[in-house]
């Protein structure tokens, strides 16, 4: 039996997934190692990626094959910007530049999210996925270590149960009209969305990392 495209991306990601987890900035987040503004930095570029990925969600809501993977319960950019209002004041926007990863990031998600349907879904299900996952653990640590309730960002209230969400999800995977040549293509701009995603974590080390991390 042919092997289901979800379950090959999954297979073809692992590795990719397992050094996102293990990027020493998330490590110290977790371990209450940095400062709150460390949290901060990764909202505020996180807001800068979502802003780009939900502009071209917005562009392909009607797009035959990528408008399936639109849902407007995932939206995140109200709740960014209600995170970073918590924590940064009213004039968060300026307190929050792009890294220089985060601009090679958004340069890619503009390179090829609004004329691709393929390179979207890539993208939308690196980012959206994770979050709905590993995000939760993310968000139950910060508000244990900080104290700050900032974590609206990780609440996906909007699309139900997110077990059930990302199984359906994973069967519109499966049902798109992708040819083999063309699902090798997402595969591999899945596997550089994970890079990308890495490099921003690898700028915020930099900046708030106190070194105590292995």
């Amino acid at each position: 039996m042919d092997e289901l495209f979800s379950a090959a991306v999954r297979r073809s990601t692992e590795g990719r997934h397992r050094d996102a987890e293990r990027a020493t900035f998330l490590s110290e987040l977790v371990r209450g190692e940095l400062p709150l503004a460390g949290y901060a930095g990764m909202v505020a570029q996180h807001h800068h990626i979502y802003a780009v990925l939900e502009e071209a969600a917005a562009a392909l809501r009607t797009d035959p094959v990528a408008g399936v993977f639109v849902h407007d319960g995932l939206t995140r950019l109200p709740a960014l910007e209600a995170d970073l209002v918590a924590l940064l004041g009213p004039g968060w926007r300026d307190r929050a530049p792009a890294s220089a990863a985060t601009l090679r990031y958004t340069d890619r998600l503009r390179a090829v999210c609004f004329d691709w349907p393929g390179g979207f879904v890539a993208h939308h299900y690196t980012r959206y996925l994770g979050d709905l996952s590993g995000g939760q653990y993310l968000a139950a640590a910060v508000r244990k270590v900080y104290g700050t309730t900032a974590t609206s960002f990780y609440d996906f209230a909007g699309v139900g149960s997110p077990a059930r969400f990302k199984t359906r999800y994973r069967e519109a995977l499966d049902a798109a009209p992708w040819s083999a040549e063309e699902r090798g293509r997402i595969v591999d701009e899945v596997l550089l969305a994970y890079d990308l995603n890495i490099a921003v974590l690898e700028d915020l080390g930099r900046e708030y990392s106190t070194g105590k991390a292995a």
